[in-house]
């Protein structure tokens, strides 16, 4: 088997097996084939001829051509993936990149705004009243009330929704399906959405569409616009500019500061590893360093 071949049943791997986007496997097929790439212009031009000092040497080309460690993480991650699956399947025998480490990084805390300000994020997305407004307060409110992703929020379907239990399906990374509870604001807002909004959106042509939130032509809404509505929400409420992705850092964070354990925040934001969540807490532990150091008398 050739080393495109490989490269080949790896992305229908990706695609059908592991269940990616087509935009995920596009970026993890790019990051692969530029690392077998730099190394065939070294005269390594086999899966079996390549040795873990050899994708050490890529690391290192790599980071000298100016690439971040955040972006080089991806890379290797993207390559120690293909290099499992080849060794799995007879493709070469052995895995030069089993003991390929990240470069270590950072740690970046997520940025988060306080719960006064996620309260006026909201209540400011709420003071308009027409088909629009109506979609948009929903939308800020969902984000905020259920932490979830922009992508998991515009795939959202009517049948996600179920009003009786205040609960959404969420269809997460890799077509995972999570059940997530949503306060009553949020709900109240959704359903005058669906109430009153989402039916004057609906193109001609297009009443049977699933989706929850539309764009203004009546079909299924655009990420961009989502992060559009955030970005001005913010820039009225006189809160700090954020991604909806800052929404779903503070619900979590918030979550954690009212006493919710860290599992069931893991369970509502949809991460496969608990690590991932535990940022959070340092988030939380630095929010109450911060007070004390203000409050305190003797900090």
């Amino acid at each position: 088997m050739t080393e495109q071949d490989a490269l080949e049943d790896y992305r229908t791997y990706l695609t059908v097996n592991k269940g990616l986007s087509p935009q995920t496997v596009r970026a993890y097929m790019a990051d692969i084939t530029q690392a077998l790439h730099v190394l065939e212009l070294r005269g390594i031009d086999t899966l079996d001829a390549i040795t873990l000092d050899d994708l050490r040497s890529w690391m290192a080309h790599e980071l000298h051509g100016g690439l971040t460690k955040t972006s080089l993480a991806r890379k290797v991650v993207a390559v120690r993936g293909f290099f499992d699956y080849a060794q799995t399947h007879g493709m070469c025998r052995t895995n030069p990149a089993a003991q390929l480490a990240t470069p270590k990084q950072a740690v970046r805390l997520p940025v988060v705004l306080s719960e006064n300000q996620a309260e006026k994020l909201v209540e400011v997305s709420s003071q308009d009243h027409n088909v629009l407004a109506l979609r948009d307060h929903a939308m800020v409110e969902l984000l905020y009330a259920t932490g979830m992703r922009v992508a998991e929020l515009t795939a959202l379907n009517v049948t996600d929704i179920d009003f009786s239990q205040h609960m959404v399906k969420v269809t997460g990374k890799g077509n995972k399906q999570r059940v997530v509870p949503v306060g009553a604001p949020a709900m109240r807002a959704l359903a005058e959405w669906m109430r009153s909004g989402r039916g004057a959106l609906l193109a001609e042509g297009e009443e049977t569409t699933p989706a929850v939130f539309l764009g203004a032509r009546g079909g299924r809404i655009n990420q961009r616009v989502v992060r559009r509505v955030v970005h001005e929400s913010a820039a009225v409420a006189g809160v700090p500019d954020v991604a909806p992705h800052a929404l779903r850092h503070s619900a979590a964070t918030h979550m954690l500061d009212g006493g919710a354990d860290l599992r069931e925040v893991q369970d509502m934001l949809g991460h496969s590893s608990l690590s991932t969540t535990q940022r959070y807490t340092h988030v939380s532990l630095e929010q109450l360093r911060a007070k004390y150091e203000k409050a305190f008398p003797r900090a």
